[in-house]
């Protein structure tokens, strides 16, 4: 599917697309149900990333969700059916087991709850109403958070911390999450509006220069410590011989803004 800039569509109705200035609004839109997940509609927010990674235009993603809600998790209704929502390749929500070179920001008004949370903990960047919930409750209803909790939260947090939240299932508020380094904005607004003026800052930048950044943030501490500079320069070398490069050398020394062409 195609997007022009400021049209929005729907695909498979319950997530809607926006193209604003370069990124992807990915708006997941059941409201009623709080933007629970479902099969469906995790295969729509994969096939969006797979829109944002082919598209030049496209420069980064935002993903929320309609309604003063962001995702409360898996759809209990469809999985009593036998259904997961999960994505071949992106696993839960479509981005849990991938995600596209190409950042992503979250955008979180009211609860992120079970595979809310790790949905959002997918994302790169994370920004948050104050009024947001964070947590993995799955303990409460006898489930395991599968979808990427129990395994990130220990790489994000103390060992306790992860724990606590683990074991207990209790949530916390935005302004702790910020505190613990979770999130990287709570604001008293509507989460998308600072989404959007952090999407605008990572969009004025390099195109390759930040997909290579956000490879190297994210796969870095999976490399053996002998072989860091070998893997971090299978992503460097590259940027270093493209003509963004050049460009945005030439852009500093004549003291106006760079034309990135992404290559």
């Amino acid at each position: 599917m195609s997007l022009s800039t400021g049209e929005e569509s729907r695909m498979r109705e319950e997530v809607l697309l926006a193209d604003r200035d370069g990124v992807l609004e990915v708006t997941i839109n059941r409201p009623e149900q709080r933007n629970a997940m479902t099969k469906a509609v995790a295969e729509a927010i994969a096939a969006a990333m797979d829109q944002l990674e082919s598209s030049d235009h496209l420069r980064c993603a935002i993903l929320t969700g309609a309604g003063g809600s962001f995702c409360a998790g898996m759809d209990l209704k469809g999985f009593l059916r036998g259904e997961l929502p999960v994505d071949a390749r992106g696993g839960f929500g479509g981005i849990c087991t991938w995600t596209p070179r190409k950042p992503i920001i979250a955008a979180v008004d009211g609860p992120a709850l079970a595979g809310g949370f790790e949905l959002a903990l997918a994302c790169d960047l994370i920004v948050a109403n104050q009024n947001a919930r964070f947590g993995i409750p799955e303990v409460k209803r006898g489930l395991v958070a599968a979808g990427g909790g129990l395994v990130q939260l220990p790489r994000l947090l103390p060992r306790a911390l992860a724990m606590e939240l683990a074991l207990t299932g209790d949530p916390i508020g935005a302004e702790r999450a910020l505190e613990l380094g979770l999130i990287n904005r709570m604001t008293d607004g509507p989460a998308i509006d600072a989404a959007r003026e952090l999407a605008q800052r990572i969009v004025a930048n390099g195109p390759l220069a930040v997909g290579a950044s956000k490879a190297i943030v994210r796969d870095s501490w999976l490399w053996e410590v002998d072989r860091l500079n070998q893997h971090q320069r299978a992503h460097v070398e590259p940027v270093f011989r493209s003509e963004d490069a050049t460009e945005g050398a030439r852009a500093f020394a004549e003291k106006r803004a760079p034309v990135w062409k992404g290559r």
